[in-house]
């Protein structure tokens, strides 16, 4: 929903959208900080050195008399300051007491006060953000405590002759101001974190949904095929054999291996639709347990008779293809695993939750019995997804049961034959 639309009490707290993911070149800061790949801040620095060298001309034209005149000496030092900031991003550390000691040596000096503390700021703005707290508070710490001993006791025998000491509400608000600037500090480093952070987690949700995505397309890619090639493989062997005593036993065979085949290849393509055109609206509704008997009629075509007991109720779409898959995947497994020519399917809705059971008579014809591979991990995590269960093991008698308990939250109270 559009977020100027509706702005609830919580949103005052997040703020707007760009308060939240950052501001463009928040992503970029990072891109700055690896080692060897730092990029130069030269349009900033150079503004920065103009506005110093411009605003400290001004400002001793302001103090003329009071403080000592700017020369070749001062301008140099106010140029070493601002020009220091051209390696903030790589060495902050260091351009962060190199800037402090060109301040002091310019306050000690007599100079007048401007914009030379700015170079100050930026380089512990800069080192805080980048995780250098310590140092930054170290570094202003030591400055602010140069600047007292030169305000309060130095100046006698410091330029400019005559000077006077600073008062001390003078000097609460030269403490102000540099708490202002660490507390900015701060909060830009906090708020970086946290861009950070907030940056990491969506890439990671995205992958974690890309993940789930292959999952799903993988495991409705194997039910396909793996029950349309299991009919496909007993009606060739069935034709094969038949081909020659009976060839009408045989043409019915090849007509059903045609018709699986074609089922097979479109159910495929409406996979791999939705692959290439992700949030797009499927072009065919997915399958559920209305095609049951689709799956009966192709179970029989395969020498399996299947008997349906129990009635299921009308499940919702994410449940319905589930449990059509689960039934499938049993009938596959059946097939292919178990010498049984009978298998049973059982609904039972009792207790919220819909209990559909898949039984064979056996004997198992290999190692394998009832899927031991994908289909059966992927049973599982259908209903897994649902917050349902699976169950499924060999019965006393050599048969082969599947038991899932698939959750009817959300379906509605009339049941019915779909």
């Amino acid at each position: 929903m559009d977020e100027r639309r509706v702005r609830g009490p919580g949103w005052f707290r997040q703020g707007p959208a760009w308060w939240r993911q950052g501001p463009p070149w928040a992503s970029r800061w990072d891109d700055d900080e690896v080692p060897g790949g730092a990029r130069w801040p030269w349009r900033s620095t150079l503004l920065l050195t103009a506005f110093v060298l411009v605003g400290s001309t001004f400002a001793a034209h302001g103090q003329e008399g009071e403080r000592a005149a700017l020369d070749p000496f001062a301008r140099v030092l106010l140029v070493v300051a601002a020009g220091l900031l051209l390696w903030r991003k790589r060495y902050p550390v260091p351009v962060l007491f190199g800037t402090a000691a060109a301040a002091a040596t310019y306050l000690g000096a007599g100079y007048p006060y401007g914009p030379v503390f700015l170079t100050v700021a930026v380089a512990c703005f800069s080192a805080v953000v980048a995780g250098h707290r310590r140092a930054a508070w170290t570094a202003v710490g030591v400055l602010w405590a140069a600047h007292v001993l030169v305000a309060h006791w130095l100046y006698r025998w410091l330029p400019p002759s005559g000077d006077s000491a600073l008062s001390w509400g003078q000097e609460a608000v030269v403490l102000a101001w540099v708490v202002a600037i660490m507390a900015l500090a701060e909060l830009a480093r906090v708020r970086r974190e946290q861009w950070a952070r907030e940056r990491a987690e969506r890439a990671q949700a995205a992958r974690r949904r890309a993940d789930e995505e292959r999952l799903r397309i993988a495991r409705e890619l194997h039910d396909v095929l793996a029950h349309s090639i299991s009919v496909i493989n007993v009606q060739a062997g069935v034709g094969l054999a038949l081909l020659d005593s009976d060839p009408e036993q045989a043409r019915t065979a090849l007509t059903t291996i045609k018709a699986a085949s074609k089922e097979a290849l479109g159910e495929v393509r409406q996979v791999l639709a939705n692959l290439r055109a992700p949030g797009e609206a499927p072009r065919a509704p997915a399958p559920g347990l209305d095609r049951l008997p689709e799956l009966v009629t192709q179970a029989a075509s395969a020498g399996l008779t299947v008997e349906v007991e129990g009635k299921h109720p009308r499940l919702p779409p994410g449940t319905d293809l589930a449990a059509f898959r689960i039934v499938q995947e049993a009938l596959t497994n059946v097939v292919r695993h178990s010498g049984s020519r009978h298998a049973r399917v059982r609904f039972d809705p009792a207790g919220g939750a819909l209990r559909l059971r898949v039984d064979d008579d056996g004997p198992a014809t290999g190692a394998d019995a009832g899927g031991g591979g994908n289909g059966l991990a992927g049973m599982r995590e259908r209903a897994a997804a649902l917050g349902g269960t699976i169950e499924a093991g060999p019965r006393p008698d050599g048969g082969f049961t599947v038991l899932a308990v698939l959750p009817l939250t959300g379906t509605t109270a009339k049941e019915g034959d779909r």
